[in-house]
């Protein structure tokens, strides 16, 4: 595993706390949160369900971030994104990223990941790589919208979000497949 740190080259925020019914911090993701569309056998693709208190005051929406910095791409994956997501919203339901876009929160907009699928795609590390991080982040934004476009990439969003973040919550789980 790599040690690099996805928040080194980010503004220091406050932060506020993110739960999960599915997720337990710094634990090996559930079958239900891998991904059988990559391969991982009982893998389901299934998004957590995600609650979060304490954000700034001044929040005017959320983001979604699921990020995998060990994967070996030279750049990490993203595995879901989801932004615009109204403030008055402080929880997902699982199975929110199912692609569709029915759970979500009303006038969200859900990014397509590095597999370009806009939906949650489960942890996947190829066998025998090592154990993998996957960073469970919600971003406190300044705007109601983000502005950008439904079919940009998760980097792009992450660089918008960067100028305007109030705070962030981070859950981190852990995969490893055996080779």
């Amino acid at each position: 595993m790599s040690e690099n740190d996805p928040f080194a080259g980010l503004p220091p925020v406050p932060s506020f706390t993110v739960t999960s019914k599915d997720i337990v911090e710094g634990q090996p993701l559930p079958l239900a949160q891998l991904s059988g569309i990559f391969g991982i056998s009982g893998g389901q693709d299934i998004s957590p369900q995600l609650s979060w208190t304490g954000a700034p005051d001044e929040t005017k929406s959320y983001a979604v971030t699921v990020y995998d910095p060990d994967a070996p791409t030279g750049s990490g994956f993203w595995h879901w994104a989801v932004t615009d997501i109204p403030a008055s919203v402080t929880e997902l339901a699982t199975d929110a990223g199912n692609g569709t876009g029915d759970l979500l929160p009303s006038g969200s907009i859900q990014i397509p990941n590095d597999a370009r699928a806009a939906r949650f795609i489960g942890g996947a590390p190829p066998a025998g790589h090592g154990p993998h991080r996957y960073f469970i982040v919600i971003h406190a934004l300044d705007v109601e919208s983000i502005g950008v476009d439904p079919s940009t990439s998760p980097a792009f969003l992450g660089f918008n979000i960067a100028s305007h973040i109030l705070g962030r919550a981070v859950l981190t789980a852990t995969a490893e497949t055996k080779g």
